[in-house]
């Protein structure tokens, strides 16, 4: 059973599972962009896109209202239940009917509440964001916050990562990680320098694109309005040399935020700003930080996996860079090179059963 309820741009339909006349589960699901968008057609491509995805597919689905193209989508639920037919009905009376209401009212009590949440959760993002305004002495909140980690593993496999904040929340869209190139060891000061300069030049870039009419990275052709580097003073050092570089230096405030005590460290000041321990301002500075870091840790440790991989096939003997590509796109990993048999080994373009034997044992 699925019922609808709408405010402004955003449309809630609630789902209510039911099998032999008991409710098994409900969930809600919200739709946004949807304000001149008909009930009947935001519920025809809410059910396209559910059940494309669901493990289960009803002999029946209640429905609050008629959708559009109902007749295209039961024959394409029909399909999905192995040709077995699915019934889409509009109940007009009875118990069901009864339900669909209930239902209906549930949805819009859901929507009610998130919307409430929603404006408690952009409250607390205007505070905060106004918080490390007054704490930094900035000209205006920073409704673009950049945030920048460096990972490694004894010096291997070094990578950077850059995530975005825009108006206190994260725009996963703009994360980006750098593969660190030039820095030998664990030299995350060094690293931190060749991300930001990484960054900024292909900020220097986009600016040069708009003057041609390309479209330019929409993760680097703005500049941020807060540049937060994940450590102290040696890391911040090296971000104020960056933006040096490219003439941003005063254009683009930036800190370092030491973790210990939750220092934040600005050029040109012996002395931190600590914001209060409950603020608003450093939950959300704390939790930019935090994303940061695992983003940076997950990069590398897909990092550190390809080249354990890699590592592993160069010892073979006749096992070259082009062979090595053939067999990962073939097999995807190193467990299934290692339990493929001789002859799916020897089906790779460029093993031969020599080979193939070599793979085997030196993998086993």
């Amino acid at each position: 059973m699925l019922a609808i309820a709408r405010a402004d741009n955003e449309a809630c339909v609630q789902g209510f599972f039911v099998r032999n006349g008991r409710l098994m589960g409900r969930e809600y699901f919200v739709m946004e962009g949807t304000e001149e968008i008909p009930d009947e057609q935001v519920m025809a491509e809410f059910i396209k896109q559910f059940y494309t995805e669901a493990a289960v597919i009803p002999d029946r689905v209640l429905l609050p209202n008629e959708v559009q193209e109902a007749q295209i989508i039961r024959q394409w639920l029909n399909t999905r239940r192995g040709g077995n037919k699915v019934e889409l009905r509009v109940p007009r009376r009875g118990t069901a009917h009864e339900l669909m209401k209930m239902a209906t009212e549930n949805a819009v009590e859901t929507l009610q509440a998130l919307r409430a949440q929603w404006e408690a959760d952009k409250n607390k993002q205007t505070q905060a964001l106004s918080e490390i305004q007054q704490a930094l002495n900035l000209p205006e909140p920073p409704n673009r916050i950049e945030c920048y980690d460096i990972s490694n593993t004894q010096g291997t496999t070094s990578v950077g990562s850059m995530v975005v904040f825009e108006q206190g929340t994260p725009s996963r869209a703009h994360y980006r990680q750098f593969n660190i190139k030039t820095v030998s060891g664990a030299d995350d000061f060094a690293s931190m320098e060749e991300v930001l300069n990484r960054r900024f030049k292909r900020w220097q870039s986009a600016q040069e694109k708009q003057g041609l009419g390309a479209k330019p990275d929409p993760s680097f052709a703005l500049l941020p309005d807060l540049l937060i580097v994940d450590g102290g003073k040696g890391q911040l050092s090296r971000a104020v040399k960056v933006l040096a570089d490219y003439n941003l230096a005063g254009v683009v405030p930036v800190v370092g935020l030491a973790k210990q005590q939750e220092e934040l460290f600005q050029p040109g000041s012996s002395s931190s700003v600590i914001l209060p321990r409950h603020s608003q301002g450093l939950y959300l500075l704390q939790r930019i930080r935090d994303e940061a870091h695992r983003f940076a840790i997950t990069a590398h440790r897909k990092a550190r996996g390809r080249v354990g991989v890699v590592s592993r096939l160069e010892s073979i003997p006749g096992i070259g860079p082009a062979r090595r590509r053939a067999l990962l796109q073939q097999f995807g990993d190193i467990e299934r090179i290692r339990q493929a048999s001789l002859q799916e080994l020897m089906s790779v373009p460029g093993i031969n059963e020599e080979l193939a034997r070599a793979l085997q044992a030196g993998l086993e």
